[in-house]
């Protein structure tokens, strides 16, 4: 649809970068595409000054262009915007999907997602007791040249911040909302979240092939259902 702006809100780390792949498929398409880096190494920022950030890149674009699209972590914020200003969709990717009252740092063990990532290390014949090695949970499927490439940035950091206080919605935003998933995550797990987010948002997950990061290994198809249009 011309004139729509996806503002794309990454998740932990707050990097821009993760949508660098994103940005040029979607200008391509006659799109507006809008990365926002978020301040994520900031001790002194939480989501509020995450939400804050969102909403002044987006500015005064007109509310029915807007959409907004939440990488795991940036469904906290995503959800936050659409409180304070009126968009037409969200859509979130490979999300952490936030439930009323319950912080960031209360999710993992609420949602039991250490469980679904440990039996699908099982699964595939990984060593579930290994330490976490973002380069292996993260980056399994992502071009080499693109790997190199985070590497020779500076090693991205995050707060813990924004994870200590509640979500304050008391439900999700009243905005027509969609969950692509991609169905190698070994970070949340393709059934983890099919039952995640049925319960918490009432929503079925379109599937996609990839990792957790599917913008990075997996651009094109990531665009093609972003812009898909829909009976």
């Amino acid at each position: 649809m011309s004139g729509t702006t996806y503002v794309l809100i990454p998740g932990a780390t707050g990097q821009a970068w993760y949508w660098h792949r994103v940005v040029p498929l979607l200008e391509e398409r006659g799109y507006e595409a809008l990365p926002v880096e978020l301040p994520g190494a900031d001790d002194t920022a939480g989501l509020a000054e995450y939400v804050d950030t969102v909403v002044a890149a987006i500015g005064d674009r007109p509310a029915g262009d807007v959409v907004l699209v939440g990488q795991s972590m940036g469904a906290f914020t995503t959800g936050l915007v659409a409180e304070r200003l009126p968009v037409r969709e969200i859509v979130l990717v490979n999300a952490m999907t936030p439930k009323p009252g319950e912080s960031a740092g209360e999710w993992w063990e609420a949602t039991g997602q250490g469980a679904a990532a440990r039996e699908m290390a099982l699964r595939d014949g990984r060593d579930p007791d290994a330490p976490f090695d973002p380069w292996i949970e993260f980056f399994h499927d992502v071009p080499e040249h693109i790997v190199e490439e985070a590497k020779a940035g500076p090693p991205p950091l995050q707060s813990d911040t924004p994870f200590g206080k509640p979500w304050p919605l008391a439900a999700w935003p009243d905005v027509p909302t969609r969950f692509l998933q991609g169905s190698d995550d070994r970070f949340f797990p393709v059934e983890f979240q099919r039952k995640l987010v049925a319960e918490r948002l009432g929503l079925e997950i379109e599937e996609l092939p990839g990792g957790h990061l599917v913008a990075l290994s997996r651009p094109i198809e990531l665009v093609d259902l972003l812009t898909a249009e829909r009976g």
